[in-house]
């Protein structure tokens, strides 16, 4: 698996007219009506996105709720806080995954999208295999993000595997968050916020659990 492109994001995204619709919208039901997440349609929604990534997630992510949920009152939206020209939406794996990848190995997709909050940028991870992983495959964002030495990141990837589902687990350095996600169908799959850079964010370890529970709650 590569990262070079997109900093440490790596997500997926569809055309600009479905993607407005699909990932922030303006209706407070819009996660209700989103359908059961699955490994098919995760997929299904990673190998329709352009291999340059888009501008808008594909994903029904509703950053302003989330964060009105874990009780920030900062500006909070789509894509980072400064223009970049990264894109906001990229994938991995599905008819991507090369052979020796661990998206090919374990079958399985990464759809990653970049919101923000107040004046520091947050990365959404969602990633599904057809077996149990954890975030495994995430493990080099989660070091970039968290500044975890080797031996905390096998410790923390190792509590995310074994997490049950709905349950959060953050890193010591208290700015990356992961949650094992409920698949409707076989597979496994979780969510990785990471909010800030380099182990630092302005958000306390509750206010990045909450946040993380609101965010999994849209796309379960």
């Amino acid at each position: 698996m590569t990262y070079p492109r997109h900093r440490v994001a790596i997500a997926a995204a569809l055309t600009a007219a479905a993607l407005m619709t699909g990932c922030q919208s303006d209706d407070s039901d819009s996660s209700s009506s989103a359908a059961p997440l699955s490994l098919s349609g995760l997929t299904e929604t990673a190998d329709g996105i352009p291999d340059n990534g888009a501008s808008t997630c594909p994903l029904p992510y509703d950053m302003a709720e989330a964060a009105k949920a874990a009780g920030l009152n900062a500006d909070a939206g789509p894509g980072p806080v400064q223009d970049s020209d990264e894109p906001v939406a990229t994938a991995e794996g599905g008819e991507r995954a090369e052979a020796g990848e661990p998206l090919a190995e374990n079958p399985g997709v990464l759809v990653s999208c970049t919101f923000h909050i107040g004046q520091q940028s947050v990365q959404v991870h969602t990633l599904a295999t057809r077996e149990p992983s954890g975030i495994a495959p995430l493990a080099p964002v989660v070091s970039s993000l968290a500044a975890l030495t080797a031996d905390d990141l096998t410790s923390y990837v190792d509590k995310v595997g074994k997490a049950e589902v709905g349950e959060v687990v953050i890193t010591d350095s208290g700015n990356v968050a992961a949650e094992r996600l409920k698949l409707d169908g076989d597979g496994d799959a979780s969510l990785l916020v990471g909010a800030g850079e380099a182990g630092t964010t302005s958000l306390n370890r509750k206010q990045l659990g909450d946040l993380t529970e609101a965010l999994a709650d849209q796309v379960q």
